[in-house]
C-alpha cells in the first residue's frame, strides 16, 4: 500500500504545484509571482499529504461516525435557532449565539459519536452485499473457542448455534498469539488460524466479521458487550469470561458442555462390546475405550488384551477426562452392544 500511494502523493504535489502557476497564466495580474504561486501550491499539496498520513489508521467507522455526529450537530443547532429563544434581541448577538451553537453543537456531537461508534455502528450496521436476517440467532466468538477449535467440528456437522460474528479485536489478539516467541503459544494461534480458515471453507455457515477495537485488558469487557449489544450468545473456553458474562446477563455456550451432553448414557447392567487395549492398574484388569472416548476398566480380561469382547456394566465414575465406565467381563457369546 505505501509503495503505491508513495508515487501518488509525490503527483498530487507536484499537481499542485501546476495549479499555482496555471493561476497566474489565467489572472494576468499574478504574472510576475509565478515562482510564489508555485510555491505555495507545493506548501498546500505537502500539507494535504501531511494530513493524509496524521490520518492514517482513521476508519471508515470513524468517518462514518463523524458524518452522522456533524449531521445530528446541525439539526440540533438549527432547530435552537429557530426556536422563540432567539425570536428576539440585539441581532449581533442572536448572530454571534447562533455561530457559538453551530460551532459547539456539531462538536460536541461529533466527540460522543467518536467514543460510542461501536454503538452507533450496531444500531447502523454496515452493509457487507449479503443479506443477512434478523431472525438469525447470533453467536460471539473469542480466541479460545477458535484455538480449542471444536467449533470448526460442529459447524462442519451442521449443528452451528447460528450465524457466527468474529470481532476484529480477535482476529487481531490470534495473530499476536500466532507470532509469540514462545514455541507452546505460537504453535496455539496458529491452530487457532487453521481453524479459523476450516469455517471460511464451510458452505452455508453464515461468518461475519464485527469491526469493534479493543486495547489490551479491555478484550473480555469488549466481548461481552458486543454479545449483550447484539443479543448474541458468546462461545469461549474461558471460565473466568463465563462467569463475568453471565454475571451480566450473556448466555454462554462451551464446547465442552455440547460434547458432555451428546454422549450415550451407560447404565449398570447394560451389556457393551469393547476392544480391550492394555492391561489395567489391579490385577487380572483390561483397559478399553469406547466410540465417545470413555475408558473402560473391564475385570477379568487380561488374557483378552487386543480382542473385543462382552462386558456388564457395574458402575460409572464421572472424571475430570469425562467418565470411567467399570465392567466385568462375560463369557464369549454374549449379547452385543446396546
Amino acid at each position: 500500500m505505501n509503495r503505491t500511494l508513495f508515487p501518488i502523493r509525490i503527483v498530487f504535489i507536484l499537481l499542485c504545484a501546476l495549479a499555482g502557476l496555471l493561476v497566474c497564466y489565467s489572472v494576468p495580474e499574478w504574472d510576475r509571482h509565478r515562482t510564489s504561486a508555485v510555491a505555495i501550491g507545493l506548501l498546500l499539496g505537502t500539507l494535504l499529504v501531511l494530513v493524509d498520513v496524521m490520518l492514517k489508521g482513521f476508519s471508515l467507522r470513524g468517518l462514518s461516525a463523524i458524518s452522522f455526529g456533524i449531521l445530528v450537530g446541525l439539526v440540533i443547532s438549527y432547530a435552537i435557532t429557530i426556536s422563540p429563544l432567539l425570536e428576539r434581541g440585539d441581532p449581533q448577538v442572536i448572530f454571534l449565539v447562533r455561530l457559538g451553537l453551530f460551532l459547539a453543537v456539531p462538536y460536541l456531537c461529533i466527540v460522543i459519536a467518536l467514543r460510542g461508534k461501536d454503538e452507533f455502528n450496531l444500531v447502523i450496521p454496515y452493509v457487507r452485499f449479503v443479506p443477512h436476517e434478523v431472525e438469525v440467532p447470533l453467536v460471539v466468538v473469542d480466541t479460545s473457542a477458535l484455538i480449542d477449535g471444536r467449533i470448526a467440528r460442529i459447524c462442519q456437522s451442521g449443528f452451528a448455534p447460528g450465524a457466527l460474528v468474529i470481532p476484529r479485536f480477535v482476529l487481531q489478539e490470534l495473530q499476536v498469539v500466532a507470532d509469540s516467541s514462545e514455541p507452546h503459544r505460537r504453535q496455539r494461534g496458529r491452530r487457532g488460524l487453521d481453524v479459523l480458515g476450516e469455517l471460511r471453507q464451510i458452505k452455508n455457515l453464515d461468518l461475519r466479521i464485527n469491526e469493534s477495537e479493543a486495547k489490551r485488558g479491555e478484550v473480555e469487557a469488549k466481548l461481552v458487550f458486543i454479545a449483550s449489544s447484539l443479543k448474541a450468545k458468546l462461545i469461549t473456553t474461558d471460565q473466568n469470561l463465563i462467569k463475568m458474562a453471565q454475571f451480566q446477563g450473556v448466555a454462554c455456550l462451551h464446547p465442552g458442555d455440547l460434547a458432555r451432553a451428546v454422549q450415550p448414557s451407560y447404565q449398570i447392567g447394560e451389556v457393551i462390546d469393547v476392544e480391550v487395549v492394555k492391561p489395567g492398574k489391579d490385577e487380572g484388569q483390561a483397559v478399553g475405550y469406547l466410540a465417545d472416548g470413555s475408558m473402560v476398566v473391564v475385570n477379568d480380561a487380561l488374557s483378552s488384551v487386543g480382542q473385543t469382547i462382552s462386558a456388564e456394566i457395574i458402575s460409572v465414575l464421572p472424571s475430570g477426562a469425562g467418565r470411567i465406565v467399570f465392567a466385568r467381563m462375560l463369557a464369549h457369546g454374549g449379547a452385543g452392544a446396546v
